[in-house]
């Protein structure tokens, strides 16, 4: 049998000796026929079996006696363990999901783009022409607030306060019209 043993160590002065590889070779091989049967990609077998000696050197720290046998106690973690990465999975699988739909939802197709400029260019035409220009100026020019000022010639405030009416009314109209 191949048995991997581990360095002796030192814990409070006193050398002690650190436990053999909990899981002997037909152990491994049993935990990993487990974790393949149970849906396990095969890239990820040795991070499963790595799991079951984990958990079984967690037993033996926290002073539980160990399992009368072995073999069957780390089949039975290592299908938990399947059952685990499958969860994790349709977890992945889920999140997945949602974001394309969020991204979908961020991208409209074209023709709910087209019908939303569409909407937007017609609710810009019925703004009254002061509001039209810093909405334009602000969205369309990307110009800052200090730089609309600038170019038109009036206060910040009354480029705030123009934008600030500009958009409540063209949003008012977009729900109006329930493009959005």
């Amino acid at each position: 049998m191949l048995r991997r043993t581990a360095r002796r160590g030192q814990v409070g002065g006193a050398v002690r000796g650190v436990a053999d590889d909990p899981l002997d070779a037909a152990q491994e091989r049993r935990v990993r026929a487990v974790l393949a049967l149970g849906g396990v990609p095969q890239a990820d077998l040795p991070d499963g079996v790595q799991q079951v000696r984990l958990r079984l050197l967690e037993r033996a720290a926290d002073g539980h006696e160990p399992p009368r046998d072995v073999s069957a106690w780390a089949a039975v973690v290592a299908s938990r363990l399947a059952m685990d990465w499958h969860r994790a999975k349709k977890r992945q699988e889920r999140i997945g999901a949602r974001l394309a739909s969020l991204r979908q939802q961020a991208h409209p197709s074209g023709e709910e783009t087209s019908v939303l400029s569409l909407a937007v260019a017609q609710g810009l035409d019925e703004l009254p022409a002061t509001q039209r220009q810093v909405l334009v100026l602000r969205f369309y020019a990307d110009l800052s607030v200090r730089g609309i000022a600038d170019e038109l010639g009036i206060p910040e405030g009354t480029v705030k306060s123009r934008l600030h009416a500009a958009v409540r009314a063209l949003r008012s109209r977009l729900h109006e019209d329930e493009v959005v």
